[in-house]
């Protein structure tokens, strides 16, 4: 197995550890900030370190596989996967944590599900759908308003400033426009007459 796979591996394997640290229901200690509102308990910090950890190794793993030449159906197949376990969890952990909305998650969760579907008809096809300006951003958004979410809204909470909420809703417009957008360029794999 190769250094991209392997990475790829790993994210996923941070996956469950991301969980038991955002859903562990023991009494960590809480940081409160003197003359504010702020809490964030240090299991939520590990949490939201382990996430990013995970999240930026996204781009490493397609970067090294592109710039070796170690690019392999395995990677094909893993990284997508990977990328949406890994915002599945977490979304589902912040809906249990009363941090965000249910059914902004379940907007995120099934766009990103119907795409990996498209894209495993195109690679039935033998294509493969290259990702888009508006998938980029909307990964962006999605993990800049999780992290956002996942500290609390931290350090904006200190001002009132809602930036996790906003950027969140910015997630979930790019999300649903990214995924309508993957849908109406591609409408021709879903010709259901020579399905």
């Amino acid at each position: 197995m190769n250094l991209p796979n392997k990475i790829t591996l790993a994210r996923i394997f941070l996956v469950p550890i991301i969980v038991i640290f955002l859903l562990i229901n023991t009494n960590f200690p809480t940081i409160k900030i003197p003359d504010s509102h702020f809490t964030i308990t240090y299991n939520e910090i590990i949490g939201a370190l382990i996430f990013i950890l995970a999240a930026s190794t996204d781009s490493l793993d397609g970067y090294i596989a592109r710039k070796n030449k170690l690019v392999t159906n395995l990677g094909k197949l893993l990284d997508p996967l990977a990328d949406k376990l890994l915002v599945t969890a977490v979304l589902i952990c912040l809906v249990a944590l009363d941090k965000c909305p249910a059914w902004m998650a379940i907007v995120i969760i099934s766009r990103e599900w119907a795409v990996t579907m498209l894209r495993q008809i195109a690679a039935l096809e033998g294509q493969a759908l290259a990702a888009s300006k508006w998938g980029k951003w909307k990964t962006a958004t999605q993990i800049t308003a999780i992290i956002a979410l996942l500290i609390n809204n931290f350090p904006f909470a200190l001002v009132n400033f809602p930036f996790a909420q906003i950027v969140m809703w910015i997630a979930v417009l790019i999300t649903i426009y990214s995924g309508i957008d993957y849908f109406v360029k591609n409408k021709n794999l879903l010709n259901l007459e020579h399905a």
